[in-house]
């Protein structure tokens, strides 16, 4: 018996699906990503490589907390909210990129790009993030570390936005993952989700909430889930954000994360 990923997986015979995770027949198709993780500084301080090369061969090898966390380039902690988030660089936004260059689009005074986002550490932290998106393991590495915090909620690009369908894939991966979070993604990526529901539907744990393109934009009608930011509470469509009068701070608002809110307003700051 191994753990991956906090699952545990039998890997006998022709390979067995295990709380949803179907495991190769060949495990050695890991050891690669594994000695990627293992070359890490986290992971010199504990067991060598030779250990766990020994241990991925038998199929017996146990994923840290400090190696998900260095293959993922680790989570952020909006200080705001209730979770724990993850975040890449604005500037790797698709279709923000081009919205930034747009006066009054909602991406044109990009929260984002200023303040302790642009840092040189949390600058190089983003690289790393974008990097390990094409990582085998990076699915397994995030299941790892929601999972680890034991928190029940969770955002999505706190900074930035999903990069391509198969980004949006592996998200959803996650969330199926970790039923028990209840996941919440803003995005401007209207192309992306609509390629993603002509192949199946969202998992019932992630809300997806497609951001209005101008401030004191209508909401977007093709997703059930949006968000408008305005510049005056009169035009709120739905619910207006209480952060802003309660110390920049979620509270015990949930409404993010809640299916049954439809949109969510955001004052313009």
């Amino acid at each position: 018996m191994g753990i991956l990923g906090g699952y545990t997986h039998k890997l006998t015979g022709l390979g067995t699906l295990v709380e949803k995770v179907l495991l190769p027949v060949d495990f050695s198709h890991y050891i690669p990503y594994i000695r990627d993780m293992c070359s890490c500084s986290t992971y010199k301080k504990g067991q060598p490589w030779a250990d766990a090369s020994a241990q991925a061969a038998k199929g017996e090898f146990r994923m840290k907390t400090s190696q998900a966390w260095s293959l993922v380039g680790g989570l952020s902690k909006p200080s705001k909210m209730p979770g724990f988030g993850y975040g890449l660089s604005a500037l790797d936004c698709k279709t923000g990129s081009k919205l930034r260059k747009i006066a009054g689009s909602i991406c044109s005074a990009c929260y984002a790009l200023k303040g302790r986002y642009v840092f040189p550490n949390v600058l190089a932290a983003h690289k790393r993030r974008l990097k390990s998106l094409q990582h085998t393991l990076w699915i397994d590495s995030m299941v790892h570390l929601i999972n680890s915090r034991k928190s029940k909620f969770f955002r999505w690009h706190d900074s930035g936005d999903v990069q391509d369908l198969e980004h949006l894939k592996k998200i959803v991966k996650v969330c199926e993952r970790t039923p028990s979070v209840s996941h919440w993604m803003p995005t401007r990526e209207v192309g992306i989700l609509k390629e993603y529901k002509k192949t199946g539907a969202l998992p019932a744990n992630l809300v997806v909430r497609v951001s209005a393109t101008m401030v004191n934009g209508m909401p977007h009608k093709f997703h059930e889930h949006s968000s408008t930011v305005i510049t005056s509470k009169d035009l709120a469509s739905c619910h207006l954000c209480p952060a802003p009068e309660q110390g920049n701070n979620c509270g015990d608002c949930r409404a993010c994360w809640s299916s049954s809110v439809l949109d969510v307003s955001y004052m313009a700051h």
